[in-house]
């Protein structure tokens, strides 16, 4: 609205419509007076003038005298976390070195596609009668695995074998295409990557196609004033003799001794 010496001027006096506020945020009217007639009007005084808006505040009629309801939190890992330690309705089993893991084949298969092709699959002949062997992982890995299967979350570590183990779960997600466990270690062991591991990790982000992993890999010893030290580790032999395009990829961004 308009004002001209504290009074309103009705040819400029505009009422909205009810705005709900949280569903939008621009409102009012495009055209209020066209600058050239407000160069013109006697309201302009001074290269000035004043608009007054008034806001009412409607009380929300649809929760008007309901008592207030709170709704929890989401529990639905709790209750699959549940399932997994009661082993109740377990149909398949798998054998990690020495320890037996029971499990639901559609809670694997719901979150792998390659647990789905094994269990559902073509493959899934001789899954229910016997424990499916696992050779190439160690058991608390595998029960680690699990874990963020079924609550979608990771196990609680200690964290001086934080590293290690996510170094292995990263290996495991990458195994099974668990996308989102995989993004989770590419950010954890960016907060580990130092001068005694930056070569393993950079050959683990080479190996399992971990591009963000990698670059922060680049990004450490671009900066790192110890990169000779680096280079006489065991972990740089490794680098050098399984990814050779590493080297390559350290020269052309200007890394190297």
């Amino acid at each position: 609205m308009a004002k001209q010496d504290g009074k309103m001027v009705p040819s400029y006096s505009y009422t909205t419509r009810l705005i709900n506020f949280s569903e939008k945020r621009n409102w009012g009217y495009s055209k209020f007076i066209k600058r050239q007639v407000l160069e013109k009007s006697e309201h302009l005084r001074d290269d000035s003038f004043t608009v007054r808006f008034d806001v009412t505040v409607m009380k929300d009629i649809h929760t008007q005298g309901t008592p207030i309801i709170v709704v929890p939190p989401s529990d639905m890992h709790r209750q699959f976390g549940d399932l997994l330690l009661s082993k109740e309705g377990a149909d398949v089993k798998f054998r990690v070195r020495k320890k037996t893991f029971s499990t639901h084949r559609s809670v694997l298969a719901a979150r792998s596609p390659v647990f789905k092709k094994m269990l559902l699959g073509p493959m899934k002949e001789g899954t229910t009668t016997s424990a499916i062997p696992i050779d190439d992982m160690e058991a608390e890995v595998f029960g680690a695995l699990l874990t963020f299967m079924y609550t979608d979350e990771l196990p609680d570590m200690q964290e001086q074998e934080e590293s290690e183990m996510v170094q292995h779960l990263l290996v495991a997600a990458d195994r099974y295409n668990l996308e989102r466990l995989k993004l989770i270690c590419e950010e954890k062991l960016c907060k580990h990557i130092d001068t005694g591991s930056a070569a393993t990790i950079l050959a683990l982000a080479e190996q399992h196609n971990c591009h963000g992993l990698k670059e922060a890999c680049f990004d450490f010893l671009g900066a790192s004033t110890a990169l000779k030290a680096i280079m006489e580790n065991d972990g740089f032999e490794y680098l050098t003799k399984n990814c050779p395009n590493i080297l390559k990829e350290l020269v052309s961004k200007g890394i190297s001794g």
